[in-house]
This record gives structure tokens, sequence and C-alpha cells, in this order.
């Protein structure tokens, strides 16, 4: 049974930094690309960063890229979102994700809100 589990998410003021992780089980995390997501009430999820199997290979949103960074560790089992200079644009819940054969499984999600 596939299980994405997070943590970490809270309340900041615009500068500081959070960093989220997910724990996932259920299947071989280095066989998939990660994605992190956010969803502010009323809106789509967006993408905000993705990384490939191996690591070796990250994307990011356009308004986050240079701030966030994704990483992973296969070893564990989990993926993280290091969030560095957060805005208040930044304010969401934010889901990791990944997409398997089957379908598509999306961690409960977490709230960030960052305070002007």
């Amino acid at each position: 049974q596939v299980q994405l589990v997070e943590s970490g998410g809270g309340l900041v003021q615009a500068g500081g930094s959070l960093r989220h992780a997910c724990g996932a089980s259920g299947f071989t995390l280095s066989n998939y690309v990660m994605r992190w997501y956010r969803q502010v009430p009323g809106k789509e999820h967006e993408e905000v960063a993705l990384i490939s199997g191996d690591g070796g290979s990250t994307d990011y949103r356009r308004c986050v890229k240079g701030r966030f960074i994704i990483s992973r560790d296969n070893a564990v089992n989990t993926v993280y979102l290091q969030m560095n200079d957060l805005k208040a644009e930044d304010t969401a819940v934010y889901f990791c994700h990944v997409r398997t054969i089957i379908q598509n499984y999306w961690g409960q999600g977490t709230q960030v809100t960052v305070s002007s």
C-alpha cells in the first residue's frame, strides 16, 4: 500500500525558512520522479518542484527557483523541500506526490503560512 506522510510546514515570517519532509512507503522510491505541489483555497494544485528518481535532475516553478531546494534520500525513503526566503505568496498547503503505473498518490498536505 502506497503511503506518503509529510512533516514540516508551519508559520514563519517573511524571509524565513522551513523544511518539509515526505516519507514514502509501499513502493521503491528510487524508481519514481517525486514532486511537491501546493494549493491555495479556490485554486488548482500547482507544481512547485520535481526531482528524478536518482536525484540527479531537478526542476522548479519559476517563482520559487533560487529559493526552494528539492532533494531526496532514497536510502531512508524520504523526499525533502527546503524553502528559503519565504514570501507571503508562498502561503499554501503543500503536498508531496508520486505518479505510479496505477495512479497518482498524494501526501496529506501540510500548511505553510508566511506572515509579512
